[in-house]
């Protein structure tokens, strides 16, 4: 409960700030907004109904709520994963091509890149939700985990899951490796222009604006790999578990935190509406 109630506070600090502050009005923040929307969201999909569990007898979910649960869990997470990819590229542009980044960047531009990170995301989400909810649950209804995931449910079933297993390859691996394919060539070529500058200011500069970033791409990215892109006979239902806990309650509340501390700018504005406060 505690890191949940970090979790929404600190998500929500940064999409007041960065909504009420005319500082904050960048291409980068509007996606520093939507991420914290995203963490939010996906955190809340899941925590709520397990702090329930966690004090009730009886601990069950609907099957309704089960879809529901895992419509959302991959939607987010698919979605963050596109955000994340998207935000790179906006760095890229802002540090090798800085000149026309407000000629590329534009707010229309942000916006489409957003309806695609949420379009492409959810897309997926419906069909993962689709193929897994086709199957026949026959047998044992007791998912030992604390929330409804696809490999779990894939153990439930008295189906053949092999259709499954091979759309989750896929999908998964098309999302991941679409986003990192966009992270790592924007980040070579952000690493190649601050290798070439001539001043170490510059430098500084940014790695600054890039940290934060790159310390959540690999917070995110190593436990998708970990959960996701490994062979069905390396699943661990207790390995699983306690890499769920990452990334659906650590990592939602961490991301407010890295951006909160390392970011010059958030810091600024928050100071401003502290005070502000004060005045009022």
């Amino acid at each position: 409960m505690f890191m949940y109630l970090i979790t929404v506070i600190g998500n929500l600090v940064i999409m007041v700030l960065i909504t009420t502050d005319t500082h904050l009005q960048s291409p980068m923040y509007l996606f520093l907004s939507n991420l914290a929307v995203v963490d939010l969201w996906y955190s809340s999909s899941i925590t709520p109904k397990m702090l329930m569990d966690l004090i009730m007898v009886e601990k069950s979910i609907s099957y309704i709520g089960c879809a529901f649960q895992l419509f959302f869990l991959i939607g987010f997470g698919s979605t963050e994963s596109f955000l994340l990819a998207a935000m790179a590229f906006d760095r890229y542009i802002a540090i090798c091509i800085p000149l026309l980044y407000l000629k590329n960047i534009t707010r229309m531009k942000c916006l489409q890149l957003l309806s695609l990170s949420y379009g492409a995301g959810f897309l997926n989400s419906l069909i993962q939700t689709c193929c897994t909810f086709r199957l026949s649950f026959c047998g044992s209804h007791y998912i030992r985990h604390f929330f409804c995931d696809i490999p779990p449910l894939l153990k439930l079933s008295c189906s053949d899951t092999t259709i499954n297993e091979l759309v989750l390859g896929i999908f998964a691996s098309a999302v991941t490796i679409t986003s990192i394919i966009v992270i790592v060539i924007s980040y070579a070529s952000i690493l190649h222009a601050v290798f070439i500058m001539n001043s170490s200011k510059g430098r500084r500069k940014a790695f600054s604006t890039c940290g934060s970033h790159f310390i959540c791409v690999i917070l995110y990215y190593s436990t998708i790999f970990f959960m996701y892109l490994r062979p069905s006979s390396e699943y661990s239902l207790d390995q699983d578990r306690i890499v769920s806990v990452v990334y659906t309650l650590v990592i939602p509340m961490l991301n407010p935190l890295i951006y909160s501390l390392r970011n010059r700018e958030i810091k600024l504005a928050f100071k401003r509406k502290k005070a502000f406060l004060v005045c009022r």
